[in-house]
C-alpha cells in the first residue's frame, strides 16, 4: 500500500518534492495560492515586463500523479489523527507530512501600517504581489522601496526598467550589506543610480504618510518625507512557522529539523524557507532545492525494507547568491561564504571601475572560505566549485583564482 504523503505548501520545494514522490506514494500537495506553482526567483522579471507570469511557471506534477489543491490554506494540524484540515473546510489524511510553509515578508514597524497596508503599499513576495505592483507601476509615477537587501535591488531594478521613478531607501551604511562588502555595495548602487534610481542609505523609515487611506509618502526619522504614489516593502521575509507552533512542533527561527529533515514528530518533515537545520534558515531557493532532493530520498527508502539506514542525510548547503541586475547579464552580482575576512586571511582583489567590474575573494590556510564578484561573472563557476566542495587550493598563486577560468 502506498504511503499517504501530504505536502503543506506548492512553491519551489514542495512541487518539486511531490513530482519526485508520485506517482509512487499516494501524494496530496495543498497551494495556498491560486497560481501553478511558479519559480519565485523570476519574480522580478515579470515586474520589470521581461516575462510574463506563464514563463516562470514550474514543470506541473504530472497530471493524476499526485492530488493538486489550489487555493486552499492549511488551518489545523490534528498530529494524533494524522489530518490536516483546510480553510475550505476540507481535511487531508497522512502518513507523513511535509512542511514546506515558505516564508512571509517582513513588515517593518511603521507608523501607519496599524490598520493594514493602506492603498499603493505592496509587499514583493508573490505573484499576486508582483502582479499587483506591476499593474500601477507606469511610466512617471513615483515608487519608493523600502530595503536595500537582496530583495529591494531587484524590485527597485525591475521598478526602474518600467520607466518609473524609483526611490530606494535602506537602513544599512551599502547595499545588499548581508552578502556584499562596502566596496562591491557602492558599485551596486552606482549601477542603480546609472538607472536613474535615487538611492539613501543609512536612512530609516519610520512611518507612511497617506491621505484617505492612499499612500502618499515614506516618512525619514529626521522627519523629511520621500513623496510616492506606490511603496514597495522590501525587508527581508521571516519562515512561516505558525501552523508548526500551534502543533506543538519544536519551532526555533524555523521548524527545527534533524539531518532526514524530520521534525520533533517522526511523521512530520520540514524543508525550504520554513525550516531550521544545525541552527541555520537559508531562505534561499537551491537550499530549498536540496532538501526537497534529500526527504523525497528519505521517504522513498522509508517504504523499502532495510533501505532506511541506506538513505541521504542533509548536512547543509555551500550555494552561492547570485542576482542578474542588467539584461544579457550585463551586470551580475554573486556573492559566497564569508566575504569578510578574519585576521591571518589572505584577500585577493581585482577592481575595475571603468567597467564596473569587481572581483574579491578570501582564502583561509588553503581553503576558499568566501568570495564577491560584480560585472563579468566568467569565473564564478570554478570558484563556486573550489567554495562548494572545500577542497584544497592548487599550488598556485593566489591571482589565478580572479583569471577567466578561475584557474582551477
Amino acid at each position: 500500500m502506498n504511503s499517504r504523503i501530504v505536502v503543506i505548501g506548492a512553491g519551489m520545494a514542495g512541487t518539486r518534492l511531490a513530482r519526485q514522490l508520485a506517482p509512487a506514494h499516494d501524494v496530496t500537495l495543498l497551494g495556498e495560492e491560486p497560481h501553478a506553482p511558479y519559480n519565485r526567483v523570476l519574480l522580478a522579471d515579470v515586474l520589470a515586463g521581461r516575462y510574463g507570469p506563464e514563463v516562470i511557471a514550474l514543470p506541473p506534477v504530472p497530471q493524476g500523479a499526485a492530488e493538486v489543491r489550489r487555493g486552499v490554506r492549511a488551518v489545523r494540524i490534528d498530529r494524533d489523527a494524522r489530518t490536516v484540515h483546510c480553510a475550505d473546510g476540507s481535511t487531508a489524511e497522512y502518513d507523513r507530512l511535509v512542511l514546506a510553509t515558505g516564508s512571509n515578508p517582513v513588515l517593518p514597524p511603521l507608523r501607519g501600517l496599524d490598520g493594514g497596508l493602506p492603498d499603493g503599499v505592496h509587499p514583493f513576495r508573490t505573484l499576486d504581489d508582483c502582479l499587483a505592483l506591476a499593474a500601477v507601476a507606469r511610466p512617471g509615477s513615483r515608487a519608493v522601496v523600502v530595503g536595500g537587501g537582496l530583495l529591494g535591488v531587484s524590485a527597485a531594478r525591475a521598478l526602474a526598467e518600467r520607466g518609473t521613478d524609483v526611490v530606494l531607501a535602506h537602513q544599512g551604511p551599502t547595499l545588499m550589506d548581508r552578502h556584499l562588502d562596502p566596496e562591491a555595495g557602492g558599485l551596486v548602487r552606482r549601477h542603480l543610480e546609472g538607472l536613474g534610481v535615487e538611492v539613501h542609505t543609512e536612512c530609516h523609515a519610520r512611518g507612511l504618510r497617506h491621505r484617505d487611506g492612499t499612500v502618499t509618502g515614506v516618512e525619514l526619522a529626521d522627519g523629511f518625507v520621500l513623496d510616492a504614489d506606490h511603496v514597495v516593502l522590501a525587508c527581508g521575509v521571516r519562515p512561516r512557522t505558525g501552523l508548526a507552533a500551534d502543533a506543538g512542533l519544536t519551532v526555533r527561527q524555523g521548524v527545527v529539523v534533524d539531518d532526514t529533515l524530520t521534525t520533533s514528530d517522526p511523521h512530520i518533515h520540514a524543508v525550504g524557507d520554513c525550516a531550521e537545520h544545525d541552527g541555520t534558515v537559508y531562505g534561499l531557493a537551491t537550499p530549498a532545492l536540496e532538501q526537497a532532493d534529500v526527504l523525497a530520498a528519505v521517504l522513498t527508502a522509508a517504504t523499502v525494507p532495510g533501505r532506511g539506514t541506506d538513505a541521504p542525510r542533509y548536512t547543509g548547503t555551500r550555494s552561492l547568491t547570485r542576482l542578474t541586475l542588467g539584461s544579457a547579464g550585463a551586470f551580475d552580482v554573486a556573492a559566497f561564504g564569508e566575504p569578510s575576512p578574519r585576521p591571518g586571511d589572505d584577500v585577493v582583489r581585482l577592481a575595475d571601475a571603468t567597467r564596473g567590474a569587481y572581483r574579491k575573494v578570501v582564502v583561509r590556510g588553503d581553503r576558499l572560505v568566501g568570495g564577491v564578484l560584480l560585472g563579468d561573472l566568467a569565473s564564478v563557476g570554478a570558484l563556486a566549485r573550489a567554495w562548494e566542495g572545500d577542497d584544497p587550493l592548487p599550488d598556485a598563486p593566489l591571482l589565478h583564482l580572479l583569471t577567466t577560468d578561475g584557474g582551477l
